[in-house]
């Protein structure tokens, strides 16, 4: 048999039926809705089956899975082309309303079409979109050397101060856990930095002990951050992990449509 069974089971799920259905869908309005939970339901169960079963068809190399990956990895691009549009959409009805902010809309999207420009420009004159074959950058390098990088550098200094903003607000003795808080972040705080090493440098016969505080404050705070802080950890994890279980199965079910952004007569 020339055909894999695998590769025929995914064009008929993913290729021919929702072409089907988007056609029957013209006639049948209720179809618009099916078709894809349809869909999302395989697209759900063929990675939780190849897990499952050792079959070379679902669970091979080239077996239904690993290929479904590498589709979703084509879909990801129109995803991609779809975001690009929805840009577009939005901040050129911005600009063409003079709604609030609308310079910056300018700004996006010029830097939106400077940097896609070099970048087709890089991918097709073979140059890339890194450092040129004599040692200079591309233009599309030169942009984020110069222009996204202290941008980025600028947003995460701005984070820092938010940073410091939040931890003032949530360092208040108010109750138990607040205090709780606030001494395991001071303890954490001063066994990252050799405070006490610092405090004892204009007395030297203290610098000894202070060097072994520094020791001691260091191995408790790695026993706070592992233990009690991995414990906690433990718990988001495992709670998120339960979160996204229940909801790929509302999901895989079909009880979950909110991504088919359909109405609610749909």
């Amino acid at each position: 048999m020339n055909l894999e069974f695998g590769r025929v089971t995914l064009v008929i799920l993913f290729a021919i039926v929702p072409i089907v259905g988007f056609f029957l869908g013209l006639r049948a309005p209720a179809l618009r809705s099916r078709i894809p939970i349809f869909v999302g339901v395989f697209a759900g169960l063929i990675p939780i089956l190849s897990m499952y079963v050792p079959r070379k068809f679902i669970a091979g190399p080239t077996g239904m899975s690993p290929r479904l990956d590498q589709w979703l990895i084509i879909l990801a691009g129109f995803a991609l082309l779809l975001g690009i549009a929805n840009v577009l959409q939005n901040n050129t009805r911005k600009i063409s309303r003079r709604e609030k902010g609308w310079p910056f809309s300018v700004v996006l999207l010029i830097g939106l079409f400077v940097t896609g420009g070099f970048g087709i420009y890089g991918g097709i004159s073979g140059q890339g979109i890194g450092i040129a074959a004599d040692g200079t950058p591309t233009p599309f390098q030169y942009v984020t050397n110069w222009f996204f990088q202290p941008l980025q550098s600028t947003i995460f200094s701005l984070l820092a101060f938010f940073m410091a903003s939040a931890a003032f607000r949530a360092f208040r003795a108010r109750n138990t856990e607040a205090t709780i808080l606030l001494v395991a972040a001071v303890l954490i705080m001063m066994g990252r930095v050799p405070l006490l090493e610092l405090l004892a440098v204009p007395i030297p016969s203290l610098q000894p002990a202070a060097a072994f505080a520094s020791q001691g404050l260091g191995k408790l705070t790695e026993w706070i951050m592992q233990t009690p802080n991995g414990a906690a950890q433990a718990g988001i994890i495992i709670g998120a992990a339960l979160g996204a279980a229940s909801m790929a199965l509302r999901v895989i079910l079909g009880i979950e449509r909110g991504y088919l952004g359909l109405g609610k007569g749909d």
